[in-house]
């Protein structure tokens, strides 16, 4: 879920403000940011445009050595930035493959490599996005930023965790719902939609 990408993001960088308590913010909000900027592609090629598995990996890791070197609230937002956009793309590889039903659909697609130019096979550790599993582990991520953060973060992980559990109860629902929603777009607002949303 994006919202599971959300609160890794605030872990990741969780110890990057408690380092920097002055720019905590800053770093925070970096983080968070960063957990969902890859799964902005649905308006493109999703888990392909903005999804970068080895190259957004390799510039995290040059980021860390910058905020080793340089530690500066500069250096650690973008460090947690990139971090959280790295943690994202490993997410989604241990998940499920793409597709409207991916407990049915057996996808062997999860985020495309493009070193390699190919897509890497989902690891299916979490079945698809909205199982269970995907709410326990949404739950555990949140428990530090609940115990540490003031309230504002505390009230954004809470929100966070609310949105996760209705997505949970109504995912296998999902598709229907936004079947019937997309009959009351304009016409000229249908053609952003994806074809399988829009009924004939």
């Amino acid at each position: 879920m994006v919202t599971t990408h959300a609160l890794v993001g605030l872990l990741v960088a969780l110890p990057l403000a408690v380092l920097a308590p002055d720019h905590a913010t800053t770093i925070l909000t970096a983080g968070v940011i960063g957990g969902i900027v890859p799964d902005l592609d649905v308006l493109a090629t999703h888990r392909k445009t903005f999804h970068l598995p080895i190259y957004g990996t390799v510039a995290a890791g040059i980021a860390l050595m910058f905020a080793l070197a340089v530690p500066t609230a500069a250096t650690f937002a973008v460090l947690a930035f990139l971090l959280a956009a790295a943690l994202h793309n490993a997410g989604d590889i241990v998940s499920c493959g793409l597709g409207a039903r991916p407990w049915h659909n057996r996808s062997e697609r999860s985020v495309y490599n493009h070193y390699r130019d190919r897509w890497i096979p989902p690891r299916r550790w979490i079945r698809y996005d909205g199982a269970p599993e995907d709410l326990a582990l949404a739950v555990g991520i949140a428990v530090p930023s609940l115990v540490v953060l003031e309230w504002r973060w505390q009230l954004l992980a809470t929100s966070l965790l609310g949105v996760s559990v209705v997505y949970v109860g109504t995912r296998k629902r999902l598709e229907h719902v936004t079947r019937w929603a997309v009959r009351f777009l304009p016409v000229w607002a249908r053609q952003y939609v994806p074809e399988r949303y829009v009924t004939r």
